[in-house]
């Protein structure tokens, strides 16, 4: 049965009343600590804490935080980051002693930027399709998604209003979509993996969670200093490419209708919209990324396979055992698409600014032996393009339902602001009737 409605925090509607001095980041933490209190027994998004060391560290410099991008909020970090005060897992045991000597890089930055970790989130093992037992804030019946779960739903249940995840396949779209909350995946390279547990360096992408497409930019604007902000004036009206693609089949009705409703409603609120057929090379790409990951994991877990195989969830023993077999020429043959691919839609969005998909196949499944499936989200990720979950649909159920807005690579501002533009379409009601 549904629980009690979750509310998640405004990381910028926050950050705002903390510039005002309405609040202080030790407010903001309180908040943060009674909502914990409140769900994470049931939900399970955090494999550490350190809410004791938010408190201190709110309490010992309010003016100082409140003067940084990030005005001193609380974030969590998916627990394959490296963290020097925090144990770091990767949601393994075979790792589970691991005191990492240093942050990683965008745990750094989050620091630099004026934010509180408050704790590390739960991952699936090795950010990979094995379960790790989060549950998803609206129907604990249901996953959360991953392998960014605990990330997805910490925010979701308003226990954080930031929180940091990866996506090799549709690790931060998906669980964004499932728990009801914005998820930004940057273009490639926009936030950095170094000291990241490697799973694929050609795919791995650090992303961003937050209530809404404005607080995630925000976000996202304060860790890199870049012009991704969207909280200003209101967003052009966006020209939307509807992107059906291959695997449309395999959205439920509900997704095809929500993905479609959406686009005329778009279109009705003044973006010009035309469906879109993808080049075939692109059908060729979004078989290429297994190549490419598979291959790339069977040397990034090099040391867990050989060493300690049978600790590994079998999904991904499976997964190596089956990578072990794929030669180099493979590899190769299937980067030389890829890069084919990338250069076809740059061209194809010469035409149009960003293309609404499907999110996810559905709503987020029953039961917690998966965390569904990145049909939806492979081609982007390998691709390098900025994409965002875009929430406030819900199914028959009442379960979240997520569109995908993607960008062109390297236009992520634009992504965010065409984003925004949808997410006020929907919030609008037109989504929900199509007009």
């Amino acid at each position: 049965m549904p629980q009690p409605p979750v509310q998640p925090l405004k990381a910028l509607d926050l950050a705002r009343r903390i510039e005002r001095g309405e609040m202080s980041p030790a407010d903001v933490v309180e908040l943060c600590a009674a909502a914990l209190a409140a769900n994470e027994e049931r939900i399970g998004a955090f494999a550490s804490l350190d809410l004791a060391g938010a408190r201190a560290r709110a309490a010992a410099a309010p003016e100082r935080l409140a003067a940084t991008p990030l005005r001193g909020l609380p974030v969590g970090i998916k627990d394959i980051f490296d963290t020097a005060d925090l144990p770091t897992s990767h949601g393994s045991p075979i790792h589970a002693e691991n005191r990492p000597g240093a942050d990683a890089a965008l745990v750094s930055m989050v620091k630099r930027a004026g934010g509180l970790v408050l704790g590390k989130t739960v991952t699936t093992p090795f950010a990979f399709l094995d379960p790790a037992g989060t549950r998803n804030p609206h129907h604990p019946e249901h996953t959360p998604g991953g392998s960014s779960s605990g990330s997805a739903a910490a925010v979701a249940a308003g226990m954080v209003p930031i929180a940091i995840g990866t996506q090799t396949g549709g690790s931060v779209v998906r669980p964004g979509a499932f728990c009801g909350v914005a998820a930004y995946k940057p273009s490639f390279r926009v936030l950095p993996t170094v000291g990241v547990k490697t799973f694929s360096w050609s795919l791995d992408t650090p992303g961003l969670f937050a209530a809404g497409v404005a607080d995630v930019a925000y976000a996202a604007a304060a860790l890199t200093g870049r012009d991704l902000r969207v909280d200003g004036d209101a967003p052009a009206a966006p020209r939307i490419g509807l992107a059906r693609t291959h695997v449309w089949p395999e959205a439920s009705p509900a997704m095809q209708t929500a993905v479609e409703r959406t686009a005329r409603a778009a279109a009705a609120a003044g973006a010009t919209l035309r469906e879109v057929t993808l080049p075939p090379v692109l059908e060729e790409a979004f078989r290429a990324h297994a190549i490419v990951q598979d291959y790339e994991a069977y040397r990034a877990l090099a040391y867990e396979y050989d060493h300690h195989r049978e600790k590994l969830g079998p999904n991904l023993r499976q997964l190596l055992d089956d990578a072990a077999t794929l030669h180099a020429d493979d590899y190769d043959q299937a980067c030389r698409i890829a890069e084919r691919a990338r250069h076809a839609l740059a061209t194809l969005m010469e035409e149009v600014d960003v293309l609404l998909t499907p999110s996810a196949p559905g709503a987020a499944p029953r039961g917690l032996a998966t965390t569904g499936q990145s049909t939806f989200n492979r081609l982007w990720t390998l691709m390098g393009t900025p994409c965002i979950n875009v929430p406030g649909l819900i199914d028959e159920s009442g379960l979240p339902l997520g569109v995908q807005v993607v960008g062109r690579f390297g236009r992520d501002r634009a992504a965010l602001e065409a984003a925004l533009f949808v997410e006020r379409v929907i919030a609008s009601g037109r989504a929900a009737s199509g007009a």
